[in-house]
């Protein structure tokens, strides 16, 4: 019989599980410090349970952690971990360190249904969404943990796509009850999944990336499928309904191709189309792919690309990259299994 992992349970629905294995109702709230406070790896490390319940505990439950397989070092410092998934499947996250943060980017499937042309991910297909276990275990079983301040949900795959399971994952990390964070540590990025993003929106208080990369229509469909099914007119139209003058912030994700995307042309369209935001466009070196035509637009083509952004009155940064020599920057996660790519 299948286990029940304990990772990703609310406190009412632990103190069911402790119901079911005839224990008392306050072991629901012991286990939820055990798992969410003290990080516990086993239920037998769990000693304020007696040691019958645990016996007990442990016929049909499981903490349900996931370890890493190993990590790799890039020279910058970023820490990139392979963590299975089964089925000789993988998964990747990334820890990077700048001065005093040490943010966690995670990911939320096993690979990506959404086909953008320009990220590795999307070109592995789609494997399977992962649970709030195996979310959480990215925060938990890596050795920087007990380090993080922040946390990107950047990583493999679409988290509006696997929406219940994100948010239960980031219930988990704001509620007092679990990591007790504010959710103004964590940002979410994605493609603009539609009802999905309205459901982020009213539900959560973490910030928001969208990834625009492209301000026309016809361009944008032609590097992500998803701008059919969800067009980033309806995606900007559905933000413009809500405040971002506050502590909740949005910005845009806009990879930079020399050529493609670069031009004062859309840089005008970026302007027109986002001045009624309070929001920041990031720009994004972008990383050589196998099969894949477009280039990287050099370093003074994109300060000159920010800069008419920033005269048109939108906030504009370009964004360091990290941890390409490991394969963990932008677009490059994998998740691969392959020999060659398996961490030490």
């Amino acid at each position: 019989m299948e286990k029940t992992p304990l990772l990703g349970k609310t406190p009412a629905e632990l103190k069911d599980i402790a119901a079911a294995a005839s224990l008392p109702s306050f072991t629901g709230n012991q286990l939820a410090r055990w798992l969410y406070v003290r990080h516990a790896r086993s239920i037998d490390q769990m000693t304020d349970i007696s040691k019958a319940g645990r016996e007990k505990l442990q016929e049909s439950c499981t903490v349900g952690l996931t370890a890493p397989l190993g990590s790799q070092i890039s020279r910058d410092g970023t820490r990139k971990y392979l963590f299975p998934t089964g089925e000789g499947k993988a998964v990747e996250a990334v820890m990077i360190p700048e001065g005093e943060r040490k943010t966690l980017c995670v990911s939320s499937q096993q690979g990506c249904k959404m086909g953008c042309k320009f990220c590795m991910t999307g070109r592995q297909g789609f494997h399977g969404n992962l649970s709030a276990a195996q979310i959480l275990s990215q925060f938990i079983a890596i050795d920087e943990s007990e380090g993080l301040t922040n946390a990107v949900f950047m990583g493999m795959g679409e988290p509006l796509d696997n929406w219940e399971e994100v948010k239960r994952a980031i219930d988990v990390l704001c509620a007092p009850w679990g990591f007790g964070w504010s959710p103004k540590r964590i940002t979410l990025s994605s493609i603009g999944v539609l009802p999905k993003l309205r459901l982020f929106l009213d539900q959560s208080r973490c910030h928001l990336a969208i990834s625009l990369h492209n301000p026309f229509h016809e361009e944008r469909l032609e590097m992500m499928p998803s701008e059919k099914a969800w067009p980033l007119e309806d995606i900007i139209g559905l933000l413009e309904q809500y405040d971002f003058s506050g502590q909740r912030r949005v910005s845009f994700e806009y990879t930079v191709f020399e050529g493609w995307n670069d031009t004062p042309r859309h840089a005008q369209a970026l302007i027109c189309l986002l001045r009624h935001l309070e929001c920041r466009v990031n720009l994004i070196r972008f990383h050589s792919i196998p099969d894949f035509p477009l280039k990287a637009a050099p370093a003074t083509r994109m300060e000159d690309f920010r800069g008419r952004l920033e005269r048109g009155g939108l906030t504009a940064t370009i964004r360091a990259s990290r941890g390409e020599d490991i394969m963990a920057a932008c677009g490059l996660l994998a998740g691969s299994l392959s020999k060659e790519n398996q961490p030490e």
